[in-house]
């Protein structure tokens, strides 16, 4: 992938997992994770249809596919967060987003639906999150692509990660001429 491909893709880079993540560094995903919602919405509320159709890359998502994906994304991370709490390292069950994003539902529904799926799923998540103790911060699961160990507390992160990742991805569509 070249430069300008790799940097279009991944505006803010990948995530990249801290050596140790403090209870401060949590509070601050956590408030990422909380705030998701409000600023996609006030990112897309006055986007036209037309609008909404500008993607970030050649190839890439358009807008409206983005904002699918996101709540797409997040009810199942909710999931994958309530079963790793009442399972022990369960292996959690993937799917494929690129194939979901081709649904009609992604390409042609109005965002308005998605966007009050993530209030919904971020109040509900978030007060999870915060209520987390130390030894539930700690229990993981395993991704079947991967066979990679996941501990919730890195998975706040990636989720932090991932809400700022496709909020630019967001701002920089509509950029586009």
């Amino acid at each position: 992938m070249t430069d300008t491909n790799y940097q279009l893709k991944f505006p803010i880079g990948e995530f990249v997992k801290p050596d140790a993540t403090d209870e401060h560094q949590i509070k601050i995903w956590i408030n990422t994770i909380k705030n998701f919602p409000a600023k996609i919405k006030a990112e897309t509320s006055k986007l036209s249809d037309k609008e909404l159709e500008k993607t970030y890359r050649p190839n890439g998502w358009t807008i409206r596919q983005v904002i699918h994906h996101c709540a797409d994304s997040h009810m199942n991370s909710l999931i994958r967060f309530k079963l790793t709490l009442t399972e022990n390292t369960p292996t959690i069950k993937a799917y494929r987003e690129d194939a979901w994003a081709e649904l009609s539902d992604a390409k042609h529904f109005p965002i308005d639906s998605s966007i009050k799926t993530l209030e919904g799923i971020h109040d509900r998540w978030t007060y999870l999150l915060e209520n987390l103790t130390e030894e539930e911060l700690q229990k993981d699961f395993r991704h079947p692509e991967s066979g990679e160990i996941i501990s919730l507390k890195t998975n706040i992160g990636i989720y932090a990660w991932h809400c700022d990742h496709h909020l630019q991805h967001i701002i920089n569509a509509k950029k586009k001429v």
